[in-house]
């Protein structure tokens, strides 16, 4: 049985797919398996699949008509027959010794997830920042939840991480099948986390997360409502685990709120009005049922929960400003930027790196 099963998902990725799978094919940890899952892609990316397959054994090619990201993943778990997972965007690419070094931490430990940083990178000038999401002395302890529960603050990048496959199996995580691909790694990164009776973070980035792919799922504006879907799902989960729930209730609640104003943000004008109606009629039962209480508001802004409820006219004007302001500051960092977070110190001077600490 190999040690670990890498899963990579691929819809018409032929621009980035080489440099993906040579990124797995020269992991020092040798005994692995790499599962490519060809989502119907009308590109040469099935070309390029089959390429590889017939040069390295270990790469296994599944093809299949379009039916969207999380059932794609869906077959992929479905067909590893490692003792752990882990995942690659077919448009990123990993350090040769990703695999190997979490392996080794998963086993040391007995770990269901290891899970490390990662790179945030720029393919126009072929740069790359640390994404400094772990503090340096949190790193390297078993945990669970109940330990640090605003772990759910962080962003999912399931790819940063491997997970035991019975962990998975025995506890039925797998991908929601929503249409496309848009935040399908939501409610399968929450379920992980509070489900984890041992969990690890390293500080050591290995993942390569690209930034400038116009075709990646962060511009698919259209699938609004998927987030939804994927609250919902967790809300359900939840429900069904009252012990956890008691734990990560109020930060899942504010995680949620925060993720519904950050989608408003960035989807299309016309989609806003009907967007912020079904934010609204969310937190107004929340809020109604008093589901609300006071770590809740560590995390969501009190202000804003009262301005949408109050108004949704206003909360709009508010909203429109806000996207303003990102953009603008967004345009500004690519100009000139100082980041001190938990693990990294970054200056950018004219679009340059000048400085990276950590």
């Amino acid at each position: 049985m190999p040690k670990v099963s890498i899963i990579v998902p691929v819809y018409n990725q032929e621009n980035y797919l080489r440099k993906a799978l040579d990124s797995l094919t020269s992991q020092t940890l040798k005994d692995i398996e790499i599962i490519c899952v060809n989502d119907g892609s009308t590109d040469k990316s099935l070309q390029i699949l089959k390429e590889y397959e017939l040069q390295d054994l270990r790469i296994k090619v599944i093809n299949k008509p379009n039916s969207g990201y999380g059932a794609t993943m869906n077959i992929g778990l479905k067909n590893a027959s490692s003792e752990y997972v882990g995942f690659l965007e077919p448009d990123d690419f990993a350090k040769n010794t990703m695999f190997d070094d979490l392996y080794a931490m998963a086993k040391k430990y007995d770990l269901d997830i290891v899970k490390s940083d990662f790179y945030y990178y720029f393919s126009k000038d072929n740069s790359a920042r640390k994404a400094g999401q772990f503090k340096k002395t949190n790193a390297g302890k078993v945990i669970t939840i109940a330990d640090d529960v605003f772990i759910l603050k962080r962003p999912s990048s399931i790819w940063s991480a491997i997970y035991k496959k019975s962990f998975l199996d025995e506890n039925g995580i797998k991908f929601l099948e929503t249409a496309g691909a848009s935040f399908q790694d939501t409610s399968f990164s929450f379920k992980t986390f509070v489900c984890a009776k041992r969990l690890m973070f390293t500080s050591k980035a290995y993942m390569y997360y690209r930034q400038d792919n116009m075709k990646s799922s962060i511009y698919a504006k259209d699938k609004v409502y998927n987030i939804c879907i994927e609250w919902d799902d967790i809300s359900e989960f939840l429900d069904n685990r009252p012990q956890i729930k008691k734990i990560v209730n109020q930060v899942k609640l504010s995680t949620q709120f925060n993720a519904y104003r950050w989608n408003l943000i960035r989807i299309d004008d016309i989609y806003k009005d009907a967007f912020i109606e079904k934010y609204y009629q969310t937190f107004k039962k929340y809020f109604e049922n008093n589901d609300l209480k006071k770590d809740f508001y560590i995390k969501a802004s009190k202000k804003e929960l009262n301005l949408l409820l109050k108004d949704k006219k206003e909360y709009r004007k508010y909203i429109d400003k806000i996207a303003k302001k990102y953009q603008n500051k967004l345009n500004r960092r690519k100009m000139f930027s100082i980041r001190i977070n938990l693990s990294r110190i970054s200056i950018v001077l004219f679009g340059k790196q000048f400085l990276e600490l950590g």
